[in-house]
């Protein structure tokens, strides 16, 4: 698929006219190269990255812009960046004169260029150094504030700079993640479908079959993505980038984002709130959607109930505040505001039970998952030794509070309340 073809934009069926402002994508072989013509029209050019990625392609990149006045916002790479405010203001205090800024690195350096630019107005443009993460083309920024996982509805790059020569030899991890964030959509299409059915959400087929293409074909390429083919790694590339764009097409992150993602935002904003270990952004998220298979086939095993389950508030609110500590509050608040807990859903799964079990059984069981796990040498049990039986019950009682989204953990709630899985 011609990806700078698809960002003309089209006409759908859903009655949306689906668009992109991403101006230029270049995804191959010294692709880096195509920053001497695209940056033309600038002349004071921040480049923003941390120690690592910078290493990496810092001067690959400035090689094409050697008649430019560069300025640098350079991250320590001796522990994780975290998307915040103190990371922010960083990039912010280095603007004066700038015409564009150009981000290398992945999720955390695309998210926060991503982020100040949509606030300051300044272009920016990305050079990708690992195809780890769906986000180089969606119009999201995931940050963190106020201790609290916000996406922030922000702007797309204008141009996505994906060089397989750099790409191929990222850390494997980070390949890996990539790959799970792609297997993860069988979990965020399928929690798409339910939305639909149960909460009468916009669906498009035309996005829906967009996203699942590419998931068709990155599925195949595990074992060649573990020995760095760097066709397979343009492959997996495409699909992060075309993911990212079925999300600005749809007008949201719902193609790509569902119940899997909430898990692994929750053991990212527990791990920083305590200061313990948390895994890759797309390893947590393609583990989670093993989780996320089980919770599926135990309702599909149930009879769904006359009745919803009605937690206690103060029960609620101990849970919550064991949970999340210093961000506790704020969860409760965004649920209250929204009125999750004061629906009633459990007419309409009674009402639609046959649609919705058959929407919940086109995801893949569990053991399918593991089993695409194994292709691309990643064990579940790590996923267990990580984060504990415990941590992830918590997580599937209370990942769903952490954001404004309709999921099979609502579900599961609604049926079992805090019923171990």
């Amino acid at each position: 698929m011609d990806i700078n073809e698809l960002l003309k934009g089209l006409e759908c069926s859903c009655g949306k006219k689906h668009e992109c402002a991403i101006k230029y994508v270049f995804a191959d072989n010294n692709a880096v190269s195509h920053l001497k013509d695209i940056c033309k029209e600038f002349n004071h050019i921040l480049i923003v990255a941390d120690e690592n990625t910078y290493k990496v392609a810092g001067s690959k990149t400035e090689k094409y812009l050697s008649d430019k006045n560069i300025s640098r916002q350079i991250f320590p790479g001796t522990s994780i960046l975290i998307p915040n405010e103190s990371a922010i203001e960083a990039v912010q205090n280095k603007l004066n004169d700038i015409d564009l800024i150009i981000g290398i690195g992945s999720g955390v350096i695309q998210d926060l260029c991503k982020y100040v630019s949509h606030s300051s107005g300044i272009p920016y443009y990305i050079v990708a150094t690992a195809p780890s993460m769906d986000g180089y083309a969606s119009s999201g920024a995931a940050m963190i504030t106020d201790g609290m996982k916000v996406t922030y509805s922000a702007k797309v790059p204008d141009a996505i700079i994906a060089d397989t020569s750099i790409l191929k030899d990222a850390p494997m991890e980070m390949i890996k993640a990539g790959y799970g964030d792609i297997i993860g959509k069988y979990s965020a299409l399928n929690d798409w479908k339910l939305g639909k059915i149960v909460n009468n959400e916009y669906f498009c087929p035309y996005v829906y079959d967009l996203t699942y293409d590419m998931l068709k074909k990155v599925l195949p390429l595990a074992k060649s993505l573990l020995k760095r083919d760097e066709k397979s790694i343009q492959i997996l590339t495409e699909a992060l980038i075309l993911v990212g764009i079925a999300m600005s097409f749809a007008g949201n992150s719902r193609p790509a984002s569902g119940s899997e993602h909430h898990l692994s935002h929750f053991f990212e904003i527990t791990g920083i709130i305590d200061n313990t270990e948390y895994l890759p952004h797309g390893i947590d998220v393609v583990f989670s959607t093993a989780i996320t298979s089980e919770i599926r086939e135990k309702i599909l095993k149930s009879d769904f109930p006359k009745t919803q389950f009605v937690i206690n508030p103060k029960t609620y609110k101990t849970e919550m505040e064991r949970t999340y500590k210093s961000v506790s509050a704020g969860c409760i608040q965004l649920q209250e505001k929204l009125g999750t807990y004061k629906e009633q859903r459990t007419l309409i799964y009674k009402e639609k039970e046959s649609e919705i079990k058959e929407i919940l059984a086109e995801c893949p069981a569990r053991e399918d998952i593991e089993k695409i796990l194994s292709e691309i040498e990643l064990d579940i049990k790590d996923f267990y030794k990580t984060y504990s039986k415990e941590k992830i019950s918590d997580a599937i009682h209370f990942a769903k509070d952490l954001k404004d989204r309709y999921t099979v953990l609502w579900m599961y709630y609604d049926m079992f309340g805090l019923e171990e899985i």
